[in-house]
């Protein structure tokens, strides 16, 4: 085998490698997803005078017909987000973007093992993964091309902006929630990123090239 054979195949060997990579992690962030947004869907409809507006989405980790469900596709979430971000990685290599999903799967595993209302933690990790799952969008979208850039960058945008809401509103001042009460601004943050997972899942797993070129 000639040098120049044995570089091209370590080249072509690479390049599968990190199609792979690309493919799992568009097949990974697309499922958690999708199987998060079934679940809180399904558990509103179970749960028992649960209000979209006035209530929180972990609430439903609270009622005793739905707590089970939501709880564990809360930590499936959080996961599912870890592998997402370490088979992205493998195409990307940027460790900080590595670290944004880390920490929002690390937010959403805390908020669904510690329920609402029996520790500070489930408050901690809930506001890790409201926070850093718009990171890591903004950041996803400096990672590729088009379409995908401004919808990721929106997704994130959005989404912190309503933490920002939302913490304005907790402290004091619900006044700011207008039509949408706590729930709706809630919902405004996380909802965005979940349909933007859906969307970037299904980009990662078509053929164009996912990363930038600096």
């Amino acid at each position: 085998m000639t040098e120049t054979t044995l570089t091209e195949n370590l080249v072509t060997e690479s390049t599968t490698g990190t199609v792979r990579a690309r493919r799992r992690a568009g097949l990974v962030l697309a499922v958690l997803s999708a199987q998060f947004m079934t679940v809180i869907m399904l558990a509103a409809a179970m749960a028992p005078g649960y209000d979209f507006g006035a209530s929180a989405i972990s609430d439903l980790g609270v009622f005793p017909e739905t707590a089970w469900l939501f709880n564990a596709s809360l930590v499936l979430v959080g996961l599912l987000n870890v592998a997402g971000g370490y088979y992205y990685h493998r195409v990307h290599g940027k460790r900080w973007l590595l670290g944004a999903f880390v920490l929002a799967g690390l937010g959403a595993v805390v908020a669904g093992a510690v329920p609402l209302g029996t520790s500070d933690l489930h408050s901690l990790g809930a506001l890790l993964a409201f926070l850093f799952f718009n990171v890591q969008a903004i950041g996803a979208g400096t990672q590729v091309r088009g379409a995908m850039r401004y919808a990721s960058v929106l997704a994130g945008v959005v989404g912190i902006a309503f933490l920002a809401l939302m913490i304005v509103g907790d402290a004091g001042n619900p006044a700011v929630f207008g039509a949408i009460d706590h729930g709706g601004a809630e919902r405004m943050i996380f909802y965005p990123a979940m349909l933007w997972l859906v969307a970037f899942g299904g980009y990662l797993l078509g053929r164009g090239e996912t990363t930038t070129v600096a």
